[in-house]
């Protein structure tokens, strides 16, 4: 990774090509080389923090709903809120803000998370935590998608995709270490704790961004308008809709994880934490393998995504009584998930319109809508009496869905790839994906 981190300022000699979409203010140098590590650490710190509390929320929803006198079912809302906040703010966000200073907006998302966080450690009744979770939600999308144009910016974008990898791997990391032990912290001291945690590493995030980040005007293109261009695409909507479904059939499952695991499969409450862990190490193999798929064939691994996802959560199905069976089907479930989750913003990337911050945070988006839904589909078959295990069934259903979508209205082929020697439009040097036409003039 040092060769990563050995970029030169912009505008010296061997130096990248500055960002496109993100134009430096006169005079100013760029980021220096010695900053580039720490830049990309902020980053990866506020993935990491963000990660924490989305997926921690499953681990402590038994604890919550205990404390705050609800069912669990009825408490799966304070996952749904979340994931809805993402749905709203991913795009909201980012088209509002078009033209503030990507450092700026960094800095005012996190700050935004932080207070969430903090007002959900204190909340009151369950129905004041859905309103700090789903506020917490509204950075979430909006703060990756700008993250991403940060990273290609002080890593160069020829290193973006490694810029861009080391940013989301705070996102991983967050559910091999940060999820068990928010879990841990929860059972053994307090589910408000665990939020107060995550709002001190909100306060260490914004410390490092502030001090570490460089400032990243916007080009004068840039607007409302040129950003909303990017929803004009139908390739784009259908990879996004593929996606939702997707992985609301993961999340059906992943958001009672916790009591499927200590009412069904058996397990002590303290054995929990490190399920999750290795839930976390199978999405971290499935990003890596998904990944290298992808590269070969996005659209036959996004069939793979879907055909082993819905195969591991009928197998759960089947054998949640069982310990060893339910874990290795868990972990197998974190493995499949990803390869489906990496192949679908690869494809999303593939089909994205020149609009680079608005395109990388709809993916989040659309996979918090599958979460969303997820949440409450599983929530619903629990409150019906179906049991804990229902829910692998209704997220079976769900993934035979989204293979349907994709088989049947979801191949169309990506734009072919730039020419040689043209330049790289925006989102192909912030993403790695290949442009769909530009609209027309007329049309904009």
């Amino acid at each position: 990774m040092d060769h990563l981190l050995d970029t030169a300022p912009p505008g010296s000699a061997g130096a990248p090509p500055a960002t496109p979409g993100a134009t430096p203010a006169a005079g100013a140098a760029g980021p220096r080389p010695h900053r580039t590590r720490p830049a990309l650490l902020a980053l990866a710190l506020g993935g990491f923090s963000i990660g924490t509390t989305e997926f921690a929320t499953m681990g402590l929803l038994p604890l919550v709903a205990r404390d705050l006198g609800a069912s669990i079912p009825t408490t799966g809302w304070v996952i749904t809120a979340y994931a809805l906040g993402v749905v709203v703010g991913a795009p909201l966000l980012t088209t509002l803000a078009a033209r503030v200073d990507r450092r700026t907006l960094l800095l005012g998302l996190m700050a935004a998370f932080t207070a969430a966080n903090v007002l959900a450690a204190f909340a009151p009744s369950l129905g004041w935590l859905v309103v700090a979770r789903f506020v917490a939600g509204l950075p979430h999308g909006a703060f990756f998608g700008v993250g991403a144009v940060m990273g290609t910016h002080v890593a160069g974008a020829e290193r973006r995709g490694q810029a861009v990898s080391m940013m989301m791997a705070g996102l991983t990391i967050a559910n091999v270490v940060g999820v068990p032990l928010s879990t841990v912290v929860g059972q053994q001291l307090g589910w408000r704790l665990a939020f107060g945690l995550v709002g001190v590493l909100g306060l260490v995030t914004l410390g490092a961004l502030l001090r570490w980040t460089p400032g990243l005007p916007v080009s004068d293109g840039t607007s409302v308008r040129t950003e909303l261009a990017a929803l004009r695409n139908r390739s784009l909507w259908i990879a996004a809709g593929a996606g939702s479904i997707g992985f609301g059939g993961m999340f059906a499952v992943y958001s009672y994880v916790s009591p499927l695991l200590t009412e069904v499969t058996g397990l002590r409450e303290a054995t929990v934490p490190l399920v999750l862990a290795l839930f976390g190490v199978g999405m971290t193999v499935g990003t890596l393998v998904g990944g290298r798929l992808a590269d070969r064939a996005v659209l036959r691994t996004v069939l793979v995504g879907f055909v082993s996802t819905g195969v591991v959560l009928c197998a759960l199905g089947l054998t949640g009584r069982n310990p060893v069976l339910a874990v290795a089907s868990i972990v197998a479930l974190g493995v499949a998930s990803q390869i489906l989750g990496i192949s679908l913003q690869t494809r999303l990337m593939d089909v994205s319109p020149a609009a680079p911050s608005l395109g990388a945070a709809l993916c989040h988006s659309a996979l918090n809508l599958g979460n969303a839904s997820g949440a409450w589909l599983g929530g619903l078959v629990i409150a019906g009496g179906l049991g804990y295990l229902a829910p692998a069934w209704v997220g079976a259903g769900l993934t035979l869905v989204g293979l349907v979508v994709v088989v049947t209205v979801g191949r169309t082929p990506a734009p072919a790839p730039a020419a040689a020697g043209r330049p790289a439009a925006p989102e192909e040097a912030v993403l790695g994906g290949t442009p769909a036409p530009a609209p027309a003039p007329a049309a904009r």
